[in-house]
């Protein structure tokens, strides 16, 4: 995590709060389905899993004492994910991972890692959400939502009204968060 991340994730958290009504309206397209590559064994109720990352090798369930955000929706979660991808595309180095939302309501972040062996354990999977918690902890939108030094990058994500995130290293290993 840099600087650039940081603030591209403070810019983020008050753009996708900002958004006016007007947009929140519009009906979103449908996403494109993955279906037809997905392994016959997948579960039916993810329609990413052989698309985007393995099916998942562990699971856990995060609840929140956080209540999502009035008026988050869709386009203000979609806006969110694009000024964060874009904060590591237009990184000084190369970020190892690339994130996304997918879903109807655009409620589950993906994070895929892009480079061998990078997101290869549980561990460093944990890690990277840890760095995402350190960067969230440092932007206002945040402070002035939580209790910053106790909230966490899964708080952040209830908040914008994230369901679900998923990590992958993009060739063996899956960890899905579902998030109450």
């Amino acid at each position: 995590m840099n600087k650039t991340f940081a603030a591209c994730l403070a810019l983020a958290l008050m753009a996708s709060t900002a958004t006016p009504m007007a947009v929140q309206a519009q009906q979103p397209a449908k996403p494109a389905t993955p279906a037809a590559t997905k392994p016959a064994d997948a579960s039916a109720e993810d329609r990413y899993i052989g698309y985007y990352y393995p099916k998942p090798t562990s699971t856990e369930v995060f609840e929140s004492s956080m209540q999502t955000i009035a008026g988050a929706e869709r386009p203000q979660r979609i806006q969110f994910v694009t000024v964060v991808s874009q904060g590591t595309i237009q990184s000084a180095y190369r970020v190892p991972y690339a994130v996304f939302a997918k879903g109807g309501k655009g409620d589950k972040m993906i994070i895929v890692g892009m480079q061998q062996g990078e997101l290869n354990t549980i561990y460093r999977m944990r890690a990277l959400l840890a760095n995402m918690t350190t960067m969230s902890r440092l932007s206002p939108f945040f402070q002035e939502r939580t209790v910053a030094e106790d909230a966490t990058f899964f708080d952040l994500l209830k908040l914008l009204g994230f369901k679900e995130l998923t990590i992958t290293d993009g060739e063996k290993l899956t960890h899905q968060v579902t998030i109450k």
